[in-house]
């Protein structure tokens, strides 16, 4: 009898939609994704999740070098970037710094970049929260979308996989959690949607 393969560990790093703010711990998408994978019957642990609500890439960077790790991990998704739109940093530095995020997110994923799911970065512009502030919902859009379009480049020049979720959370801004600006269980669960047959592809055996 074929001993029982060892569980994949994945590694999960971002910010406040990685960590799930204002759902429950098993409504987060990194949470859903691991429960949609054993379903399909991948034996995979709970994730191990490098992400704290208001972070920005630097941030990360921080966190990743604060915490304990346990590389090589068999699945890094990283999902960035927001905060750094909020405060209004230039998209310069956000190309500078994700890069070098993915380039760990590569290493941590034990120099495997097919095994690395970058995760765009949802428009909280079209949140209720952004209506009553009386934000510009165009600019965020804007700039979100040039803080999209680096990350899918860098993406592709590593060699890792990009999912666009943008496009789900300006589609679906009803599916906000009750504080009017992080995604509800409901849209994080259409985020896994598009991410499940990403992660699927990139788990899959090298022949």
């Amino acid at each position: 009898m074929m001993p029982a393969a060892p569980p994949l560990h994945y590694l999960a790093l971002g910010d406040s939609y990685t960590i799930g703010e204002a759902v429950a711990a098993d409504q987060r998408w990194p949470a859903v994704l691991v429960q949609r994978l054993r379903r399909a019957g991948v034996v995979i642990d709970d994730p191990t999740i490098v992400a704290v609500t208001g972070w920005t890439t630097d941030e990360l960077a921080q966190g990743i070098d604060a915490t304990p790790m346990s590389p090589p991990y068999d699945l890094v998704s990283l999902q960035i970037g927001v905060n750094n739109q909020y405060r209004g940093r230039s998209a310069g530095e956000y190309r500078n710094q994700f890069a070098s995020l993915l380039a760990r997110a590569v290493a941590l994923a034990g120099h495997r970049a097919t095994r690395v799911v970058v995760v765009s970065i949802p428009d909280w512009g079209v949140t209720h929260f952004a209506h009553e502030q009386g934000r510009d919902r165009a600019q965020i859009a804007r700039e979100l979308d040039v803080y999209n379009a680096i990350a899918r480049d860098e993406t592709s020049r590593a060699g890792a996989h990009f999912v666009d979720i943008t496009g789900i959370s300006r589609r679906y801004p009803v599916l906000a959690a009750a504080d009017g600006l992080h995604p509800s269980a409901a849209q994080y669960a259409l985020w896994v949607d598009a991410i499940l047959p990403v992660v699927r592809a990139a788990l899959r055996p090298s022949r």
